[in-house]
């Protein structure tokens, strides 16, 4: 763990937390250190009731990430240690899966290698014009292996190859005409547009968000069949929350709902 600076802020803020990626002079590198702050901030934010929303940030001017430590990738230390250490990334894509709170990632800067699959693990994207998704491991003599997982996920076969394979790059604009961003936003509008997004999340029922985001998660990847019927279950549960009877009251009285987590 680093000593002195933390290597990602937590700012709690009318129920949306801040994990801001803060380490500026490696371009927030993907560095053992951070990713032990990032899990936990996110094992944190996940304890804490008063969070309902998390937003994934950097404070870099032009790099959300350039990912992973490529000089530690290459040290010396003994295989099975660099095996163990690797166990990092696919802690937090199941941090952020199972933690029950939808997680935007706020691309204010070039989302790349293995940023690209934290990008990809949130729940929704909102990029700043100007920026630019890759991943260039296979320039430097590195595959993508495990963010390939999510890249597959989220693209048609063949343009996951060319980006893997080329080691090329997708502006924004790209990216959401590929479905990989949500919102593609002006400078100047960036921030506001963040901080509004997650403030209407915010305002949703926490317990069926936690509920929905959970059925998604679990039904992902299962046969047609099998996810309709776990997702019946899930409908099934949510009709016995105080909440969703709350919502529809709220709606018929024309008045905001007064969620109660049950």
């Amino acid at each position: 763990m680093n000593d002195t600076q933390p290597l990602v802020r937590v700012d709690v803020d009318a129920a949306v937390a801040w994990l801001i990626l803060d380490s500026p002079k490696t371009r927030n590198a993907l560095s053992d250190s951070l990713l032990d702050e990032l899990i936990a901030a996110l094992e944190r934010v996940r304890d804490d009731l008063s969070v309902r929303v998390v937003v994934l940030g950097s404070s870099h001017d032009s790099v959300f990430s350039a990912g992973g430590d490529l000089k530690a990738l290459a040290g010396d230390t003994p295989t099975i240690e660099k095996y163990a250490d690797l166990a990092r990334f696919p802690r937090i894509c199941s941090l952020i899966a199972g933690l029950g709170k939808p997680v935007v990632c706020a691309a204010s800067g070039d989302v790349l290698a293995g940023a690209f699959g934290l990008a990809l693990a949130c729940d929704l994207i909102i990029a700043k014009e100007g920026v630019r998704f890759g991943c260039p491991e296979i320039n430097v003599g590195v595959f993508p292996f495990m963010i390939s997982a999510l890249i597959v996920r989220n693209l048609p076969r063949m343009r996951a190859n060319e980006l893997m394979m080329l080691g090329g790059s997708l502006s924004a604009r790209e990216a959401h005409d590929l479905g990989l961003v949500n919102a593609v936003v002006p400078a100047g509008d960036f921030d506001a547009t963040v901080t509004d997004w997650a403030r209407r999340l915010a305002e949703k029922s926490p317990l069926l968000m936690r509920l929905g985001k959970d059925a998604l998660t679990a039904t992902r990847d299962l046969p047609l069949d099998a996810a309709l019927a776990a997702l019946r279950a899930q409908l099934a549960l949510a009709f016995t929350t105080s909440d969703i009877r709350e919502g529809v009251a709220a709606f018929v009285d024309r008045r905001e709902p007064n969620w109660s987590g049950r």
